[in-house]
């Protein structure tokens, strides 16, 4: 980019400042806070979902679609990939791992004997990338889940692996955590279900529940690692009934005070996952979000910046709880770029974040509880055409990344 594409972006930038500045907003402000926003993102785009192990997804209802070239093969390559795709997206983010990302030295232990030395290489390349890290226990993809039950087995032995298998993550997390100074989030997700009618819902439940209790025995420090537990409304193998459903991880999460993880492809198509979020965090102190496109309900598309994704935006914003929500991606694409997926779904997550910063929210909250409706709606509508796009090229040019033009013609 020349020097007078520069100019320009300044230049529009200070026109846009001053239409923003005409309804009580302060550009710069908003642009500090953004700058204090990291988005973890997501490993597994770069390889499919595949992991270190040399297995195939075979269970769990995961499922990446799509044969496009450059798949990464190993640690170096996905770091490499990811260090790409984060040299085009403005700010200081973090990387979320999961399990099946191991790099031992030697042999290969199963997943029940992970250590936190088999992540060492993780951990040392985000200390020198200034990166925080967060986890997840891999559920999936393993001899003992293609039963389709792994911590509500009803088999107490595939209950014990998984349960240690729990156990050591929140170790490795808590390691990760500590060594990098910034809280591990460690996330748990199960594919445990029904593909047809159940005639007991109670008893897996049961086991769920103790199985979790079992995990969560050690005490952690929570300035180490914050637990996380997600919930889904079916899956590929589990269309009638699943075990950690909404309800029972909303409610286990109030019971054990901990996160619980909304996925936006794991509700109906109907329920809005913004509206979500302020239900919950009345309850609890904190919120994991999974950011995803559901096109045809948990399908992982690559986030883009539509109404679903402004409205959760909107709602961590207005609800002034930027801290308490900890923002993550989870999409997996092999139909394009890898690396160009994560880029514009970061990007996309970003900029519906600058643009809830943007909005004169302390205006609409004013009009709202004056009963004034009417203007309301009038000055939502009005800002949906402000030069957001002018603030954002702004932005990335201040953080040295290309700015929306300047990704398309760098092809």
């Amino acid at each position: 980019m020349g020097v007078g594409d520069e100019q320009v972006i300044e230049r529009e930038f200070e026109l846009a400042r001053e239409r923003y500045a005409a309804l009580g907003v302060d550009v710069d402000a908003a642009l500090e806070r953004m700058g204090e926003i990291a988005v973890s993102m997501h490993c597994w785009q770069g390889d499919d979902v595949g992991g270190f192990e040399g297995g195939s997804l075979s269970d769990g209802g995961i499922l990446a679609t799509g044969a496009y070239p450059g798949r990464a093969r190993n640690g170096d390559e996905l770091r490499a990939d990811i260090e790409q795709a984060l040299g085009l997206i403005p700010g200081r983010h973090r990387i979320n791992l999961h399990a099946i990302y191991a790099e031992p030295d030697g042999g290969r232990p199963d997943r029940d004997a992970l250590e936190p030395a088999h992540f060492a290489r993780w951990i040392d390349w985000a200390k020198q990338q200034g990166l925080g890290l967060d986890f997840n226990p891999t559920f999936f993809s393993h001899p003992r889940a293609q039963a389709g039950f792994t911590l509500a087995s009803r088999d107490s032995g595939v209950r014990r692996f998984w349960i240690e298998h729990g156990r050591a993550c929140r170790r490795i997390a808590a390691h990760m955590g500590r060594e990098l100074g910034t809280a591990c989030i460690n996330n748990i997700w199960i594919p445990d279900g029904f593909k047809d009618t159940p005639a007991d819902r109670w008893t897996p439940r049961r086991l769920l529940a103790e199985s979790l209790d079992a995990v969560l025995e050690e005490r952690l420090d929570r300035s180490h690692v914050l637990d996380a537990v997600e919930s889904k409304l079916f899956g590929i193998g589990s269309e009638s009934y699943v075990v950690g459903s909404a309800e029972f991880y909303l409610g286990y999460a109030i019971r054990r005070n901990i996160l619980i993880c909304l996925d936006s492809g794991h509700f109906h198509p109907t329920e809005s996952v913004a509206d979500k979020l302020s239900a919950v965090l009345v309850h609890l102190d904190g919120v994991l979000l999974h950011v995803s496109r559901p096109v045809r309900w948990d399908s992982d598309h690559v986030v883009c910046f539509d109404d679903e994704v402004r409205a959760l935006a909107g709602e961590i914003v207005r609800g002034g709880c930027i801290e308490r929500v900890h923002i993550g991606l989870d999409f997996f694409d092999a139909s394009i770029n890898r690396v160009a997926a994560w880029v514009i779904g970061m990007r996309n997550l970003l900029k519906a974040l600058l643009g809830a910063l943007l909005m004169p929210n302390n205006r609409l909250i004013e009009l709202e509880a004056a009963g004034d409706f009417t203007h309301r709606l009038a000055l939502m509508e009005e800002c949906r055409t402000l030069p957001l796009g002018a603030v954002w090229d702004y932005h990335c040019l201040r953080r040295q990344v290309p700015p929306g033009r300047g990704v398309v013609a760098g092809r």
